[in-house]
């Protein structure tokens, strides 16, 4: 995990900043500039929007009883979203506006409860051996 996350942590800026510099040198550099302020914008935005329709679904659900999983996993990829769009670039933006995207994040959250149901039912004692 901690070579997972050191490499996370060095090779995604050095892509970012190998992006920047390429797109830098096509567009200019204040071109380049203003379309990372603009995405950054527009994402916080988009993110807000989508994070309050999310937050009133949330009290929807509780008003009627439910337990709301899917609203909560939604939120949370809207929240990832949100901090991956403010920081600079154009690969980060690109990933969170693809979580902003309702079909991109559906089939991430599918892929996340998979996720979630093979680690935790495989670690889960077998019930039948439990009875005997």
């Amino acid at each position: 995990m901690l070579l997972k996350l050191f490499l996370a942590f060095t090779i995604i800026p050095v892509v970012e900043i190998y992006l920047l510099i390429q797109i830098g040198t096509i567009f200019g550099a204040l071109t380049s500039i203003a379309l990372v302020i603009v995405t950054g914008f527009l994402g916080a935005y988009l993110a807000r929007i989508q994070g309050l329709q999310t937050l009133f679904r949330i009290q929807k659900s509780l008003r009627e009883g439910q337990m709301p999983s899917s609203e909560l996993l939604d939120a949370l990829l809207i929240g990832i979203a949100g901090l991956v769009l403010l920081t600079p670039g154009f690969l980060t933006d690109a990933f969170g506006f693809l979580l902003l995207i309702p079909n991109t994040r559906t089939a991430i959250k599918q892929w996340l409860h998979r996720q979630i149901e093979v680690r935790y039912t495989s670690t889960r004692p077998d019930k039948t051996i439990i009875e005997q």
